[in-house]
């Protein structure tokens, strides 16, 4: 049983003991702490909320609805529905903020609160902080029965997402349509399933080809969209003969694309290509954090703009993308950030955008993926244990790489002079993420292995 507390949200797994889980008491109060936060701070006692399709979804809905409820607060539900669609509801409702039910890219056994600002974006750490204190002295003052709070089930938000999505400058539903783009769709079971067939209509796809799009929860291969889990997605573009395979996680904020041939376009190339076409028509400055590869800052910089590397998690991207009014951002694992849109991941957007791109250039998948400086990135993991001591570890390994350029804001980065090596506790499973990239496969690969053989030295 695992409760992970961090900038990310509350997470974890269902069942267990209160306290060491995502249980319904930790839900309430987790949930009546947010609450109470958001009418402290902004006096807005409207929240929106959504989940993704994880069987635990509705369980989870009911006790967080409840709760606010109970707090006087009037919850906006939108059902079935994905994190970004959630982001644009908040300020379209006026609400005083939003929470997202979902674990992401976890397996089924997750679940999680994540919990948005008025704006429509993550809160930040400080804010987070905030709240897990509440939580912690839940002197919550709630509501009498007359001023208990409405619950709104509203359903409409499909339609008002993919409408913004259409009416974006840069994409462009003409060139899409006569691509007359064949389209493979793998969304995991979840609510993905409804909307990315929904959006591909809307943009002009006459043929798609539907795999695990029926909303149920059941995943029937791990969500992380990573290249070993989407083995059936590539034969089906092979036997379709498809331009292409999507990709998205439970929530859809998670990107990733499949060639012609049944290879991997990679999620590290879908923020790429989509800056590529962004920074073409709109020039102007990319963010993505330390663990993304090194393509996009070379796409960048050739079109003479300026690339910054951002902490990983979405809020410290966003954050350096007001900083330096970056056009396009996001991170490597096919997250896409479009200020144009609003400042969340969303893989809708980057559909729209990669698409209206495909059909500008003309180009094959395999082509236009041939068209970007080759980076291969290694992801690794290090599973750890309550005795372990991260900061002497990661202090250790500076120390044996004290001789090549480092960064230090987001765990250990080591710069060599063509590849590089990211160390970082992950903010979402008890773990340590080695994150390696070079030109060639096997090179990443073994830089990777050397520092874990070094870890393996040092512990």
């Amino acid at each position: 049983m695992t409760l992970i507390k961090s900038i990310s949200g509350i997470r974890g797994t269902i069942g267990g003991l209160a306290g060491e889980a995502l249980t319904p008491l930790d839900v309430v109060k987790f949930t009546a702490a947010y609450g109470a936060w958001v009418i402290q701070n902004t006096n807005n006692k409207k929240i929106v909320i959504g989940r993704d399709a994880r069987i635990s979804g509705p369980m989870i809905s009911q006790l967080v609805v409840g709760t606010l409820q109970g707090l006087g607060i009037d919850v906006i539900d939108l059902g079935l529905s994905t994190t970004p669609t959630v982001e644009i509801a908040v300020p379209m409702e006026k609400a005083g903020g939003g929470i997202i039910l979902t674990a992401s890219h976890n397996p089924k056994q997750w679940n999680a609160l994540k919990l948005l600002n008025h704006k429509g974006e993550f809160i930040s750490d400080t804010e987070g902080k905030a709240v897990l204190e509440m939580a912690d002295n839940p002197l919550f003052h709630f509501a009498e029965v007359d001023d208990l709070g409405t619950h709104t089930l509203d359903d409409s938000y499909l339609e008002k997402h993919i409408q913004a999505i259409l009416d974006l400058e840069l994409v462009d539903v003409d060139i899409i349509r006569q691509a007359q783009f064949k389209v493979a769709v793998d969304a995991v079971n979840s609510s993905g399933g409804i909307f990315v067939p929904a959006l591909l209509k809307a943009l002009g796809v006459q043929t798609i080809y539907p795999l695990y799009c029926e909303p149920n929860g059941h995943f029937p291969h791990n969500p992380e969209p990573l290249p070993e889990h989407l083995t059936e997605i590539a034969n089906l573009v092979k036997e379709k003969q498809a331009d292409l395979g999507i990709v998205v996680d439970p929530d859809v904020d998670r990107l990733c694309f499949v060639n012609e041939d049944g290879s991997m376009f990679g999620e590290e190339y879908t923020l790429v290509a989509v800056a590529d076409y962004v920074i073409q028509h709109h020039p102007g400055n990319t963010v993505s954090n330390l663990s993304s590869t090194r393509a996009l800052r070379d796409v960048t910089e050739s079109a003479g703009q300026t690339y910054t590397a951002a902490a990983v998690g979405e809020v410290n991207v966003v954050n350096q993308m007001k900083a330096t009014n970056a056009v396009i951002g996001g991170e490597g694992n096919g997250g896409i950030i479009y200020p144009a849109s609003h400042y969340g991941r969303d893989a809708l957007v980057g559909i729209a955008l990669f698409l209206t791109h495909l059909a500008k250039t003309g180009k094959s998948m395999t082509a236009l993926r041939a068209s970007y400086p080759p980076y291969f990135i290694s992801k690794n993991k290090i599973t750890l244990t309550p005795d372990m001591d991260i900061d002497g570890l990661l202090e250790k390994i500076k120390q044996v790489y004290a001789a090549y350029p480092q960064l230090t804001i987001d765990g250990l980065k080591i710069e060599f002079e063509q590849s590089w090596v990211h160390l970082r506790r992950s903010n979402t499973e008890p773990i340590i993420r080695i994150y390696s990239e070079a030109n060639t496969a096997e090179k990443a690969d073994a830089l990777a292995q050397e520092v874990i053989q070094k870890i393996s030295e040092i512990l």
